[in-house]
């Protein structure tokens, strides 16, 4: 009962919650699926008589409100730890910046290293007979947010699944500021990959999946291509897979109704699947809900590198967009134009390499079409671009894939990568390729061709 009286209290409109926030504060709005919906809306009403708020958050499902103000760079700034399309878009008009970091060090980062967020605003599932507000999809590094923001205001959404975890996946009502109950818009749902899978895709997939071993442990990243491969996994005769992923998609939804996940032969955490956040299609939504085989837990947790490592027959899958002859992988910009973030692609790619039976693969289409000109342009190239991050260096490279082929660049020097990278390009590609390569001194006379 007192939870419920404590509940009453706290409960507040939106307009009276955003007072909370100052000219020139650091401002939380959560992550993903849960950042504010009535809240930012009423925060942006305010607009005439802020300036220089600074707003952090991530992987934008939809356009926030304070983006739209009139001048709204002067007012508002955009802080992104993991940029999607939105933020992408909001770079040009000046309201949005990138904050490059491994994701896994963000908990940390919150309680050690950056101010603090002064006021921290986010969606959350409904109070629980506890006192207890669940953070939905987005456990992420919310604990580390609400242990060190002043005011803290959630937005109760009964559409949020109830995500159970193992720690740090929900915020306790006496530790909460303000409470606002929203409009109840359903989960934003991003595209599952439910469509037909393209050639290049399935011949990638098909590249990747031949390489699972039985009860391996799954970390898959975002994008039709995952997706895919996830597709053929469920559709496989695998048995007793795991997962300890980054980011749950809907691909892992299709494997484990599929029979296929038991977690069995994780050596903690057994018989539940792992992760850090969640953005998908209902059909994901629904099986997070109130599930006791999947576990929602601090990136810190789940992208640790020395957890992974002791994970045996780990298999790590991501994507690029551009590889260079020197095994450099950059995902996270085409030169100075930036794309998206480092996020846990390098944790996974090394704890994939140091676990028994580890494999980290890099996957990606062999050539892309300028979407511009409708050029065909290699995505293996001499060097990175001039201006491109590199999220992935020479050193942690383990398989690069293409639709042509797998190279394990491990152990190998410059002129055995630039052969066996040349020989999964694309072959309209490969003649110049072996140019550049010359010109750099990383071609052999002996070199295949």
């Amino acid at each position: 009962m007192r939870y419920q009286d404590e509940y009453k209290r706290k409960l507040t409109t939106p307009e009276e919650a955003v007072k909370s926030v100052k000219s020139g504060d650091w401002v939380d709005y959560g992550w993903c699926v849960t950042t504010p919906v009535a809240l930012d809306r009423a925060l942006a009403m305010r607009w005439p008589e802020l300036e220089g708020v600074k707003v952090r958050g991530g992987i934008l499902m939809h356009r926030p409100n304070i983006f739209d103000v009139p001048h709204a760079p002067d007012h508002f700034i955009w802080n992104s730890w993991h940029m999607s399309g939105i933020e992408r878009k909001a770079i040009s008009e000046g309201i949005a910046f990138y904050a490059p970091l491994r994701y896994s060090e963000l908990p940390g980062w919150y309680r050690n290293c950056i101010e603090p967020s002064r006021v921290a605003m986010f969606q959350v599932a409904p109070m629980d007979e506890h006192g207890y507000f669940n953070f939905g999809p987005s456990a992420s590094h919310m604990k580390a947010v609400c242990e060190t923001a002043e005011v803290i205001i959630v937005e109760v959404n009964k559409n949020v699944p109830v995500c159970q975890g193992g720690f740090d996946h929900c915020v306790h009502i006496d530790d909460v500021t303000m409470i606002v109950e929203g409009d109840n818009p359903p989960m934003e749902e991003l595209g599952g990959g439910s469509g037909v899978p393209s050639e290049i895709d399935m011949a990638v997939a098909k590249l990747v999946v031949e390489e699972i071993p039985d009860g391996a442990c799954l970390q898959l990243g975002i994008g039709s291509m995952p997706n895919t491969i996830g597709k053929l996994i469920a559709e496989s005769d695998l048995k007793d897979l795991g997962v300890q992923t980054e980011m749950y998609v809907d691909a892992f939804v299709d494997i484990a109704k599929a029979g296929k996940i038991t977690g069995a032969k994780k050596p903690f955490d057994r018989g539940r699947q792992s992760y850090a956040f969640a953005a998908g299609t209902k059909k994901l939504y629904d099986y997070l809900n109130n599930n006791p085989a999947c576990m929602a837990a601090p990136v810190s947790y789940t992208n640790d590198i020395a957890r992974i490592s002791q994970i045996d027959n780990f298999i790590s899958i991501n994507g690029a967009v551009d590889i260079d002859l020197y095994g450099q992988v950059s995902s996270e910009s085409s030169g100075t134009r930036h794309i998206s973030g480092a996020g846990g692609q390098l944790d996974f790619v090394m704890g994939a390499y140091l676990s028994k039976g580890g494999k980290s693969f890099i996957c990606c289409s062999s050539a892309v079409k300028d979407k511009k000109t409708g050029e065909l342009k290699s995505r293996i190239r001499p060097t990175l671009l001039e201006g491109s991050a590199t999220t992935c260096t020479r050193p942690n490279l383990h398989y690069l894939v293409t639709e042509y082929g797998k190279f394990n660049v491990k152990g190998k020097s410059t002129w055995e990568r630039a052969e066996g990278l040349i020989n999964i390009a694309h072959p309209q590609f490969r003649e110049e390729l072996i140019a550049a390569a010359e010109k750099m001194n990383i071609w052999r006379r002996s070199n295949k061709r």
